[in-house]
């Protein structure tokens, strides 16, 4: 069987990004089990609620919920388990020292298999207040009706 490369997508947490701010981004690997990975590879993976915490100097993901392995035994996994997060000690004393500061979340944007290897992106965050979500909301819809409008102008379309 051939080894994987490149990179697949599995799940992405779009509310995030209209929920927070993104300050920076980590790739961290994670501690799993051989019925979560299968799980993965199919596709059952939400990580909306999930979120990341230090625990004794590491790094945990809580919440993220792997549906169990349909084929399984009794070696299945639980489904919203806490699993450890890959990362260097010098990542991770970077971003536990960031999480010191007022506001700042660790939260999972997406969740992937690079070269075979399971990988969530990480990103310190800071939430957003109702107001600057507005404001982000509107300056998209400005953006898109602009480049509707240059569309149809270069088509020869002036109005419609």
């Amino acid at each position: 069987m051939a080894k994987e490369t490149g990179r697949k997508a599995i799940a992405s947490n779009k509310k995030a990004r209209h929920e927070y701010e993104v300050l920076r981004t980590f790739e961290a690997g994670l501690v799993l089990a051989g019925t979560e990975v299968k799980s993965l590879r199919a596709g059952y993976v939400s990580i909306v609620d999930a979120f990341a915490a230090e625990h004794e100097g590491e790094l945990l993901l809580y919440n993220l919920h792997i549906a169990e392995y349909g084929f399984g035994s009794w070696t299945n996994h639980a489904p919203r388990r806490t699993r450890k997060l890959l990362l260097h000690k010098v990542e991770i004393a970077r971003i536990l020292d960031k999480l010191k500061e007022n506001g700042i979340a660790l939260v999972p944007l997406s969740l992937y298999f690079n070269d075979g290897w399971a990988k969530v992106e990480l990103a310190l965050a800071r939430g957003k207040k109702e107001y600057d979500k507005r404001q982000t909301l509107a300056k998209r819809d400005a953006e898109r009706e602009i480049s509707r409008a240059m569309g149809r102008h270069l088509k020869g379309h002036p109005r419609g």
